[in-house]
């Protein structure tokens, strides 16, 4: 019985590798610059939902670093090593985000201060939300196709930022418009939720699609060697 090969050719891996460390460049200088815009607009407004969205920016850029320290290798089986250790890097980093986010909705919710308007965060929040998106799924789709686990885990990162944009602005928007201080902080916990699920998946290498290294020539086209829990 012959054995093939799903994995991408070497010239192919290389380019996706490429790809790889470009997105998560431009995911680091965005958030480098998220984080900064998000925070210091937030301390001016007196918004914890800025001032914890700019945090989350942080530690996307942590992920991120991770990811991009993996990639950095410029040997394939080096990079592999590094695989499990980036993986619970991001496992750990939806962790933090999870538990910062639940402490300061339940500290909102508890009617610790009222935030003023913000429209600089209303900008942000609307320009993070047509952003990470096509980061997110160019990174996700670069990181299936090479069978990466961590780039597929920092995209989801990425998405769950997409999230939190929308919850942001929609927070933003009925606190500016509605004066409903409430609904930024119950969406919130929503994503913490959300948070705490996918970095339980990075924690156990869920969530990715790597190829097997040798397949039956029975098997039939596009079948995908995915672990047990992952999603093709």
């Amino acid at each position: 019985m012959t054995a093939i090969s799903l994995g991408p050719r070497p010239s192919r891996r290389d380019n996706l590798t490429r790809r790889i460390r470009l997105l998560v460049a431009a995911t680091i200088t965005y958030n480098v610059i998220e984080a900064i815009v998000a925070i210091t607009a937030g301390t001016l407004a007196s918004s914890t939902a800025l001032i914890g969205f700019g945090l989350d920016s942080v530690i996307e850029v942590s992920s991120a670093a991770a990811v991009a320290w993996q990639f950095s290798a410029r040997d394939h089986a080096v990079r592999e090593a590094r695989e499990q250790r980036t993986l619970r890097i991001i496992a750990i980093s939806f962790f933090a985000l999870a538990a910062y986010v639940s402490v300061d909705s339940v500290r909102a919710l508890a009617g610790t201060g009222e935030a003023d308007h913000s429209i600089p965060g209303i900008v942000l929040a609307a320009l993070s939300l047509a952003i990470m998106p096509f980061l997110s799924a160019a990174q996700r789709k670069a990181g299936r196709e090479l069978g990466s686990a961590s780039a597929i885990a920092d995209s989801k990162q990425t998405l769950l930022c997409t999230h939190l944009s929308a919850v942001l602005l929609v927070g933003l928007l009925a606190n500016l418009l509605l004066g409903w201080s409430w609904a930024d902080p119950i969406a919130a916990l929503v994503i913490a939720a959300i948070a705490v699920k996918e970095g339980r998946d990075a924690w156990q290498g869920k969530g990715c699609c790597a190829p097997t290294a040798h397949t039956p020539a029975a098997t039939t086209e596009g079948t995908c060697g995915c672990a047990e829990g992952c999603s093709c």
